[in-house]
C-alpha cells in the first residue's frame, strides 16, 4: 500500500478511546478500558520499579510510599492504587504524568517507585515486588481497537501485521 500514509500518535489509552470511537484515529494499541472493543494481543505483566540496585535509594521503604503515576483514567494507576490500598500499604503520589519517560527520571532519581509494565522496565532499574513489601500487581490486557471506518483493506493489512508481532 504505497499511497497510504501512517501517523503514530503516543497518547495514554484513555485518551486514544475516543479517538478510535470518533474514527479520528483508524487502530490503536492500547490497554483494555471502558467502554472501547478491541481484539486482544496479550496480557501484560505489571511491575514495581525502583531505583538502580547499588544506587543506595531504597525508596520502597519509605511510608507513606512514594509513587509516580500515569494520570488519573490510566488502568495502570488504578490497578497500582488498588493493590497499595489492599495491602494497607500507606502511600503518596509524588509525582503524576502522562509520559513514560517522566516516571522513569522520578525512579531514576530514587524520588519513587512506578507502577509499570514489565516489558518498559529499562535494564538499570531494579524490578520490586512481595520481598521489597509491595503488593503483586495484575496484568494489564493489552488489545488493538479499530474504529468503525478502519474496515478497508489497507487498515485490514496494518492490523494484522500489528497481530502478528505482538502476539509473538
Amino acid at each position: 500500500y504505497p499511497k497510504v500514509e501512517i501517523q503514530v500518535i503516543g497518547l495514554p489509552s484513555v485518551a486514544l478511546a475516543p479517538l478510535v470511537k470518533d474514527n479520528k484515529v483508524d487502530l490503536a494499541c492500547v490497554t483494555r478500558v471502558k467502554g472501547l472493543n478491541g481484539e486482544f494481543i496479550r496480557c501484560e505483566p505489571m511491575v514495581w520499579a525502583g531505583p538502580a540496585a547499588g544506587s543506595g535509594k531504597e525508596i520502597w521503604k519509605e511510608r507513606p510510599l512514594p509513587v509516580a503515576l500515569f494520570g488519573t483514567g490510566s488502568v495502570a494507576r488504578a490497578n497500582a492504587i488498588a493493590a497499595l490500598e489492599r495491602a494497607k500499604i500507606p502511600y503518596r503520589t509524588s509525582y503524576e504524568s502522562p509520559s513514560l519517560m517522566g516516571l522513569f527520571s522520578m525512579v531514576e532519581a530514587g524520588l519513587a517507585v512506578a507502577p509499570l509494565a514489565r516489558c518498559a522496565v529499562p535494564a538499570h532499574l531494579t524490578t520490586l515486588g512481595k520481598p521489597h513489601g509491595l503488593p503483586k500487581l495484575p496484568e494489564l490486557e493489552i488489545v488493538l481497537a479499530r474504529s468503525a471506518r478502519s474496515k478497508r483493506p489497507p487498515c485490514d493489512f496494518l492490523a494484522e501485521q500489528i497481530l502478528t508481532e505482538l502476539r509473538t
